[in-house]
């Protein structure tokens, strides 16, 4: 069955997008752009009666400098021409590769790292949960283990899963499970591929599927170095008690492995999960390659169908984009917020997309 989807924010600069009913068809839609350029800002939306409300905080501002990194934080209301400034996320520093999600009407602001003007890096515990009507951020419990770069999925009404990702020195293989309402953290079953950071995933009912990501390769003649992984993984929450998580192998997606793609997962339709974007050039911060390549985009889109249990290429978009932390869900669409595209270029840009589907 074809099912089209599309973005249907409620702001009343853009009307409805028309789609054509063709499986691959990817239909774009420019929002207001950011106040200035940002990436590797963690994402979110927040979903009432009068529309969605799309949040972006934290990241890398255009300069691309260890002094760029960012504490601004903006949010576009459903019925807004502009964005708007938010207070700046509580921090002596900014900092970028933080994980951000909704959960009951505020958004949780996990970790990230800072970058010192030697270039050292340092992951950061911080959680806060921000509510949007108060402008306020409310300090929660720090990370047991700080992580950036990490895979946040919101479960059920009240758990948040940070699964992998990397802290100070190298990457964790550990999913921390995080009680919103207990303010409490425990541990979950340990991810069960090479540890990776800038990986990308979505979750749909008790399904996770997680993709690629940056792996260090250890040998014992050569320096350590990183490279891409071409893993996916399958876990299958068990409701009865969350912290159990069985894992299973899942083949590749379509083409290489990517880093720092956007993903989400969607109910709809049996069941998606849905990848936009990323590189097949693992980079720094700056979009210079750890192999000291610049890293450039790709536009590709693809999912993975729970219900058909395989992969499809989806089409493409408009504009090849990389560096993000999530794709946002907005409605039966998606937004991409910031992000680097041709030439390591910080974007301002905001756009919504809809799909297709087969």
């Amino acid at each position: 069955m074809i099912r089209i989807f599309w973005q249907f924010l409620l702001l009343a600069a853009f009307a409805p997008i028309a789609i054509a009913a063709e499986p691959g068809t990817v239909t774009t839609r420019p929002l207001p752009d950011l106040p200035r350029p940002i990436s590797n800002n963690a994402v979110a939306a927040i979903a009432s009666g009068a529309g969605v409300t799309l949040f972006s905080f934290l990241g890398l501002e255009s300069g691309k400098r260890w002094s760029d990194t960012s504490s601004a934080a903006f949010a576009l209301g459903p019925e807004a021409a502009a964005w708007v400034e938010l207070p700046p996320v509580p921090g002596s520093e900014g900092r970028l590769a933080a994980s951000a999600v909704a959960v009951a009407e505020r958004v949780y602001i996990f970790g990230g790292y800072t970058v010192a003007e030697d270039g050292s890096e340092k992951s950061t515990p911080n959680v806060h949960a921000f509510d949007p009507d108060k402008r306020t951020y409310i300090a929660r419990e720090p990370m047991p283990v700080p992580v950036d770069d990490s895979l946040a999925v919101v479960y059920g009404e009240s758990l948040i899963y940070l699964v992998s990702g990397w802290h100070d020195h190298g990457n964790v293989n550990l999913v921390q499970l995080y009680d919103t309402v207990a303010d409490s953290w425990s541990q979950a079953t340990p991810y069960p591929g090479a540890p990776v950071f800038g990986h990308a995933g979505g979750i749909v009912g008790n399904t996770l599927i997680v993709c690629d990501g940056v792996a260090i390769h250890i040998s014992a003649t050569e320096r350590r170095r990183y490279q891409s992984s071409a893993e996916c993984y399958r876990g299958e929450i068990d409701p009865q008690d969350p912290r159990r998580i069985d894992w299973y192998g899942l083949a590749s997606h379509p083409g290489v492995a990517r880093y720092r793609m956007a993903a989400a997962g969607m109910s709809s339709d049996g069941g998606w999960v849905i990848f936009a974007g990323g590189s097949d050039n693992p980079y720094n911060y700056n979009g210079t390659g750890y192999d000291g390549r610049p890293a450039n985009p790709v536009p590709t889109i693809f999912g993975y169908s729970l219900a058909l249990r395989e992969w499809r290429e989806l089409g493409q978009l408009d504009k090849a984009t990389m560096d993000h932390r999530a794709l946002v869900v907005a409605g039966t669409g998606f937004v991409l917020i910031g992000g680097m595209r041709e030439n390591q270029q910080v974007s301002a840009s905001a756009l919504s997309f809809g799909l297709v589907l087969p």
